[in-house]
């Protein structure tokens, strides 16, 4: 899954590709590069980022969507349910729901939907996000808004355990290790771990320092192949042909033939 943000405060590529002549021109490229979905977003969720309206996000990403519409899968990644049905009805098959609230779009539209773990929004998550047990709290919730989104009606579903989503450096770390078992839960997982700021703390060789996000393609790339060898069926990614390459790689060393198709 390759990331088209069209917003202007996005953590790595905010204001690249916020017009729509340059959003689809960057998707184009990604799809280039072997991207299977595209990730249409009009509203930042990096930590700290301020509500868009309903009439601007829908300026931002439904031009984009039509223009790719029939050209390849098309995800829409908004925490609105009017933007959600709008692009639907311009042509996305899929919901990118970090609120794990639009199960009832999903099943009305008829389209699959990816179910996200956010402690707060994205205005107070990272203000000191606190479990007891983040792995087993992340999973239980993650298979409740599952099993209430397959009542409603709703037949492909992804469940994503929200790195960086209310979690600390330890609470991300530890839910990457849990990927096993929260595959073993039965509905396919989405992971997105890129250029996300815990990989600039880990990576970083000056204790204190973190890296930029301009710096962190490394780590994205080490936490993305992790996360197929753990068996989840979505990577969402920026950069969609440094993270084919080393899925290819992953393949060959594991003597999967054919590669990833």
């Amino acid at each position: 899954m390759g990331v088209v943000n069209v917003t202007p405060d996005s953590f790595f590529d905010g204001n690249r590709h916020f017009s729509t002549a340059d959003a689809v021109a960057h998707a184009e490229q990604l799809l280039a590069e072997g991207a299977d979905i595209l990730d249409i977003g009009g509203e930042s969720t990096r930590p700290g980022a301020l509500p868009v309206a309903l009439d601007e996000e829908l300026r931002r990403v439904i031009p984009v969507v039509e223009a790719l519409a029939g050209r390849v899968r098309i995800s829409i990644d908004t925490m609105k349910p009017e933007v959600a049905r709008a692009a639907v009805a311009a042509g996305a098959s899929l919901i990118n729901d970090v609120t794990a609230s639009l199960a009832p779009v999903a099943a009305e539209t008829g389209v699959g939907i990816v179910l996200m773990h956010m402690c707060g929004t994205p205005q107070t998550m990272q203000e000191q996000p606190q479990y007891v047990d983040v792995v087993s709290e992340v999973i239980d919730f993650l298979n409740e808004r599952a099993g209430a989104a397959r009542a409603l009606g709703v037949t492909e579903l992804y469940v994503d355990p929200g790195i960086g989503f209310g979690k600390t450096t330890e609470h991300n770390i530890a839910l990457l290790r849990a990927l096993p078992e929260l595959v073993a839960q039965g509905t396919p997982v989405l992971v997105g771990t890129s250029r996300k700021r815990f990989l600039g703390e880990i990576s970083s060789f000056v204790p204190g320092q973190i890296l930029p996000p301009e710096e962190r393609l490394e780590g994205s790339l080490a936490t993305a192949t992790f996360a197929m060898s753990c068996g989840v069926s979505i990577v969402r990614v920026h950069d969609v042909r440094a993270t084919m390459q080393a899925a290819l790689l992953m393949d060959a060393l594991a003597g999967v033939s054919g590669g990833l198709r």
